[in-house]
């Protein structure tokens, strides 16, 4: 199977299916799990979804493909939004969603390079190291004159690490206009309000005096998410990065704003209230999870 990049005009429609179907996917993986980062993982669905269903170029029959288009989640622990939407893409076997931060299982709590490396281009879990490695390979995709993009997805606290201004200044150096970073900006970490914790505004002044070309938008906007997306693979000479404005664990109201679904399982009752709240589509069906003794 094999997806162009940005062909033709997107169906938000069908987008925003995907997306609420990410979220259904990403509350039973984590509640079957046991364990995992809802809150950053449920915001990022909207933009996730577009990826996949819309911007990137893969080819799941020619998964080395030096054109396709690369991701790295250097939030690395919102995974589970990222192996939903593999496996929706069908790019890994949709069934697979249920071993996820199990043991001997490729979907590892944090993205594991060694466990799939067809599509994890590095292992990120400690915060602010995907980013340069993202540049890494963007610039050798320049030095190849491979046509390929690198999208990066970066969380708001994580902009507190130094070595992500020095990541920023990099790939403006360089002029990496295949570089298109995505902030999921839900003003949340896991100690509190990111502006309490360590404020990062004004962000989008700052990342521009760098030499970025810099999208805000709101960042569950579909239609919005599609024209950044646009806007960025037209821009030349940058990179771009896109300020999304996000809600922690958007779509499931009492969790939404509230920093304890940064990391907080959901019970048996408020997984069931979870999911009844995203709701559920006809395009889609729930992966199966394993009947329990």
């Amino acid at each position: 199977m094999k997806q162009t990049r940005m062909q033709g005009n997107a169906d938000l429609l069908k987008l925003q299916d995907l997306a609420q179907q990410l979220r259904r996917d990403t509350i039973r993986m984590i509640h079957h799990a046991g364990s995992g980062h809802i809150g950053g993982a449920l915001g990022l669905a909207d933009y996730m979804a577009a990826l996949y269903g819309w911007a990137m170029a893969y080819d799941s029959d020619d998964i080395a493909d030096p054109n396709r288009d690369r991701i790295v989640l250097s939030n690395g622990h919102t995974c589970s939004t990222w192996y939903a939407a593999l496996a929706r893409s069908g790019l890994i076997p949709l069934e697979e969603l249920a071993t996820h931060r199990k043991m001997g299982s490729r979907l590892q709590g944090h993205p594991a390079r060694k466990s799939m490396p067809q599509f994890i281009e590095t292992s990120s879990g400690p915060l602010g190291q995907g980013f340069p490695v993202a540049n890494g390979i963007a610039l050798s995709m320049k030095k190849r004159a491979s046509n390929g993009r690198m999208y990066v997805i970066l969380g708001d606290g994580e902009l507190q690490e130094g070595q992500v201004w020095e990541a920023f200044m990099t790939s403006a150096h360089y002029k990496l206009d295949n570089v298109c970073a995505f902030i999921n900006y839900n003003n949340i970490q896991i100690d509190g309000k990111v502006e309490d914790v360590m404020g990062i505004a004004p962000l989008a002044e700052r990342i521009s005096a760098f030499g970025w070309h810099v999208i805000q938008i709101d960042g569950h906007n579909m239609a919005a998410i599609v024209e950044a997306l646009s806007e960025a693979a037209a821009t030349k000479d940058k990179p771009t990065v896109i300020i999304g404005y996000t809600v922690m664990a958007k779509g499931v109201p009492f969790m939404e704003g509230q920093a304890k679904w940064h990391g907080t399982t959901p019970s048996d009752r408020e997984a069931e209230q979870a999911l009844e709240a995203v709701g559920t589509n006809g395009r889609y069906q729930d992966f199966p999870l394993p009947v329990k003794a």
